[in-house]
């Protein structure tokens, strides 16, 4: 039923930042061969951020894994955590949620998530099972299990506390009730990322007090965003999600840095690991293209989530566009009346919703990111469109969005 030890812990390590600890890994596979029973593999899903991109994915994308190694993925929605509201990282409480925006979030998660895990051997729980039916008497006797001192080891906790920044009480109960998530389900493995590191220890610990076999963490790498400094993330716009489009897919892996490209091909695609140590051995060398390499990962991310005939389409329109520098098939048609002739540049882009205001639309005209039949313009206040001899220019506004504005013939 279960591969064999050497063969899971191979596929298991793949990309993992830690793992605490490491013999007790192998003591629970080796078990769940014998017994041939799954390991219950536990990830908590944020409801905050609904919205998956690839950072999300380099810990599911692992959840899958196990998956496919025959055990058991919990996707454990944090409905009720989610009103207290993940301090990691964060120099400043997290506004809480309701209950009901914890649950859509959580079903929008899900629905992201199934692209990459399976169906077959996923079960999907909300911690408002069990946390929401404590009686206070229980969350008393759950504080009593943990110190303020262990709480302050924290790194976010530590640096609040020393810069005077104001923690709040409820705070220190979001390690603690995540870790209840663990004992609840029994957890024998906890997933999460390298900022999770803290809660996840806190899960070993709650479970052991409560005569519960401690979970075995495994953490993995940040993901760099395509801005090559900060971790992916929607707020900061560097982020490619798994909802994008083949072309959008495909241009934003193209615009990586080269020393994110051997990550990128180790943390979010299935890449062989022959394959892997050749790009590394190219990289270092300096034998190989970047520009090539990135061309690859490009295609194997958007064959993963739509597929190989999607990815070699995507290219072939990069190439159209940003190569030959011609206008893409598929670009939005926007018939206008011949009176918006007369109107600038910056007008037009809000009228074809290209921009939703004026600010945001000049904006974009003096920083070069609006061309017009190829030709760039910086001026807001440009009437590009006043020639009559024409019924029809393309617009070009961002990196990937084309508009064909057509008047009436005269």
């Amino acid at each position: 039923m279960f591969p064999p030890l050497n063969e899971q812990l191979d596929l298991i390590k793949r990309g993992a930042a830690e793992i605490i600890p490491e013999e007790a890994l192998a003591e629970k596979i080796e078990r769940s061969i014998r017994k041939s029973l799954p390991l219950n593999v536990k990830l908590g899903c944020d409801p905050s951020r609904p919205d998956l991109h690839l950072g999300h994915s380099v810990v599911l994308r692992k959840l899958r894994q196990f998956q496919d190694l025959g055990h058991t993925a919990i996707l454990i929605v944090g409905d009720f955590t989610g009103m207290i509201g993940d301090p990691s990282g964060r120099n400043k409480a997290r506004p809480p949620m309701t209950l009901q925006e914890t649950r859509q979030n959580g079903e929008t998660y899900f629905q992201q998530a199934s692209r990459i895990l399976s169906k077959d051997n996923v079960s999907i729980v909300y911690n408002s099972e069990w946390l929401g039916k404590m009686h206070f008497e229980e969350v008393i006797k759950l504080a009593s299990k943990y110190t303020v001192a262990r709480m302050l080891e924290r790194d976010d906790f530590e640096k609040r506390y020393h810069a005077e920044a104001p923690i709040s009480v409820h705070e220190f109960l979001y390690p603690l009730a995540q870790a209840m998530d663990s004992v609840a389900i029994k957890a024998d493995i906890e997933l999460g990322g390298t900022d999770q590191k803290f809660n996840l220890l806190v899960g070993r610990d709650i479970q052991r007090e409560y005569g519960i076999e401690p979970q075995v963490i495994l953490t993995m790498p940040l993901l760099v965003g395509t801005d090559g400094v900060e971790k992916m993330s929607k707020s900061l716009g560097n982020y490619i999600a798994i909802t994008d489009t083949p072309e959008e897919m495909y241009g934003k892996t193209l615009s990586i840095p080269d020393n994110l490209i051997y990550d990128y091909f180790l943390l979010t695609t299935d890449t062989p690991g022959s394959r892997l140590q050749a790009i590394k051995d190219q990289m270092e060398s300096g034998s190989a293209n970047p520009r090539d390499l990135k061309r690859e990962l490009a295609r194997e991310i958007v064959s993963l989530y739509h597929n190989a005939d999607a990815a070699n389409q995507a290219e072939q329109n990069f190439d159209k566009v940003f190569v030959r520098k011609e206008a893409p098939e598929d670009k939005t048609v926007v018939s206008r009346p011949s009176d918006d002739r007369k109107l600038p540049l910056f007008r037009i882009l809000v009228n074809i919703g290209a921009a939703p205001s004026s600010s945001e639309a000049t904006r974009l005209i003096k920083q070069g990111g609006v061309s017009i039949d190829s030709s760039k313009t910086i001026d807001p206040g440009f009437t590009p469109f006043s020639d009559r001899s024409r019924s029809s220019f393309v617009l070009k506004v961002g990196k990937r969005k084309f508009y064909e504005i057509v008047f009436p013939q005269q």
